[in-house]
């Protein structure tokens, strides 16, 4: 089993790049590509569209001449909307393939209400059957593609709360994203998760969080573009989830996948200078994660 660091990666949103509109500035691809890889990062998702080439190979090239490859990419999807079955496939169907050709391994689904991302509200039990069945169609697919479906909980999508996990581990198996802020968010405690529902998880996001600004967000009161520009998202260590502890948890029963570095960052203050800006709060959590958290695990063999 490869070293904990050696798994360690990075996503694109860690330096901003993101594609609701509004949301800060993005830093050119080379810039980011190369201070991922200066970090000693080996492997990123694939972001916003825009951030990488549309064609797979291209996206291996370019990934390759840093010394990099894709892990795969967040995916917004909609299922519990029997009318959009077939366009969901079909969308699923297309990111699996450029998936499967760009060298990828996870497909993170993220259940939206609509593709505009519009405020979930309860569903009826029609649909909660019917996302339920459409995780097991999406699962079908990835197998076919050589990938591994793995569900985010995140805000403001129908898998947000601790009561939406709850319902999605007890009525279907799909595995899941165990995003440590955005569960936090929602009330799930990482920690208990990763005890509890190990063997569901098959990819992990590090994120950090002050709980103290998440009630807003979760009331509609500010929305999570806004609570990230305003300092949501931690350096890994700084806020109050227990990173150290879904980690040594992790590590302790076994997992061997990919820690990815997922702090949502927005750029609003105008582009940084080179070495300065976003490349710092990750080089902190990459400093927590090597002086603070890989000493107390047991070495691997």
């Amino acid at each position: 089993m490869a070293a904990f660091l050696d798994r360690v990666a990075s996503a694109p949103i860690s330096w901003g790049i993101c594609e609701v509109p509004g949301w800060g500035a993005m830093l050119p691809t080379p810039r980011v590509l190369s201070e991922m890889a200066g970090l000693g990062l080996t492997a990123t998702e694939l972001g916003a569209p825009g951030f990488l080439p549309t064609d797979p190979d291209a996206v291996k090239a370019e990934l390759a001449g840093y010394g990099m490859t894709l892990l795969g990419g967040f995916t917004p999807v909609v299922l519990h909307d029997a009318a959009m079955r077939e366009a969901t496939i079909a969308q699923a169907t297309a990111t699996a393939q450029l998936f499967e050709r760009a060298g990828a391994t996870k497909f993170v689904t993220a259940v939206v209400v609509d593709p505009d991302w519009s405020v979930p509200g309860p569903l009826s039990a029609d649909e909660q059957r019917h996302m339920a069945e459409m995780f097991g169609v999406i699962d079908d697919i990835c197998e076919e593609h050589g990938l591994q479906q793995v569900l985010h909980s995140h805000v403001q999508t129908l898998v947000e709360t601790k009561d939406d996990v709850n319902r999605v581990l007890d009525t279907c198996d799909v595995n899941f994203c165990l995003d440590t802020g955005h569960m936090a968010i929602g009330g799930v405690d990482p920690v208990a998760f990763a005890k509890e529902a190990m063997e569901r998880v098959g990819h992990v996001h590090l994120k950090d969080v002050r709980l103290d600004m998440a009630g807003p967000v979760l009331r509609r009161e500010t929305s999570i573009m806004a609570a990230t520009q305003a300092g949501l998202f931690t350096p890994l260590g700084q806020g109050d989830v227990d990173i150290a502890g879904v980690i040594s948890t992790l590590e302790g029963a076994g997992y061997q996948g990919w820690y990815v570095i997922e702090q949502d960052t927005a750029i609003t203050d105008g582009l940084p200078a080179a070495g300065e800006g976003p490349i710092g709060q990750v080089r902190t959590s990459m400093q927590y994660l090597t002086d603070v958290v890989a000493p107390t695990l047991a070495p691997q063999s």
